[in-house]
């Protein structure tokens, strides 16, 4: 009889910590869909410079989520993104160094990583609308400042 006590107790300690552990890690009202914009050489071919396609992304909720969609965007694409024709126009090692949004303009900084040995108005264009466009997704956002280095002037030059 003992045996068949500790064997239901074993059961339900086990069922409540698998919910537990659904609820605080795999619950779906902890996460949400956030988009990432890249360039992709499937839905566009040509190669358009500053056409940028959406991939969505689920991330936790954060109210920090226009900064978590930029740290999204800086990770690159995804193996599965790459093998569907996503890539990066942006460097490795580009960090946000300050974002703001007020009065429906984003202004966000960074590194000067964003700049290293970047050239050809192409790639600059296709940089300044994959961080636009991220950002444009939300509704607060309706401009987008990019600064390095609190420098906006002599940034991202072709």
């Amino acid at each position: 009889m003992k045996n068949k006590i500790i064997i239901i107790l074993i059961i339900v300690l086990v069922l409540v910590i698998a919910g537990l552990i659904y609820f605080v890690f795999l619950s779906p009202e902890r996460f949400l869909t956030i988009k990432v914009f890249f360039n992709n050489n499937r839905l566009d071919p040509e190669f358009s410079c500053n056409k940028v396609s959406p991939a969505e992304r689920k991330i936790l909720k954060t109210q920090a989520v226009a900064r978590a969609a930029l740290e999204e965007l800086l990770n690159g694409p995804t193996e599965k993104e790459k093998s569907e024709g996503y890539f990066t126009s942006i460097n490795t090692g580009v960090e946000i160094q300050k974002l703001t949004i007020e009065n429906g303009v984003a202004k966000v900084d960074f590194n000067e990583a964003l700049e290293f040995q970047v050239g050809g108005s192409c790639r600059v264009a296709a940089i300044r609308a994959q961080i636009t466009q991220t950002l444009k997704q939300f509704p607060t956002v309706n401009d987008v400042i990019i600064s390095i280095d609190g420098r906006i002037e002599d940034i991202l030059q072709p």
